[in-house]
């Protein structure tokens, strides 16, 4: 099954990451890992309630990532595997200037 993790910035090519050769994240570990990065980016939810989906965590971190962070491939490939167990998608497709996420 292909799998794969798009995330696109304003104004530059979309980042795609094959998950192809990577090992399945469990989603428990995945949702652990983007809350850890969610804390220490110092994230805000997206909703004024502070409801926060899964999705929009995904979101939000890709963006506080930015495209700095996406360069790093060993931090691409983990993000990517996060957000795909936790969404349990294999096609995920971020677009963090209209905060939204396609499948």
């Amino acid at each position: 099954m292909h799998r794969e993790v798009s995330v696109t910035f304003k104004n530059q090519a979309p980042v795609q990451i094959e998950l192809h050769d990577a090992e399945p994240m469990p989603n428990e570990a995945a949702r652990r890992w983007l809350d850890e990065q969610f804390t220490q980016m110092g994230c805000e939810p997206l909703r004024p309630t502070g409801k926060l989906l899964t999705a929009d965590k995904v979101v939000v971190v890709a963006e506080a990532a930015g495209p700095g962070k996406f360069a790093d491939a060993q931090w691409a490939q983990t993000f990517a595997r996060a957000a795909s167990a936790a969404l349990g998608r294999p096609m995920v497709n971020i677009d963090v200037t209209a905060l939204s996420i396609s499948y």
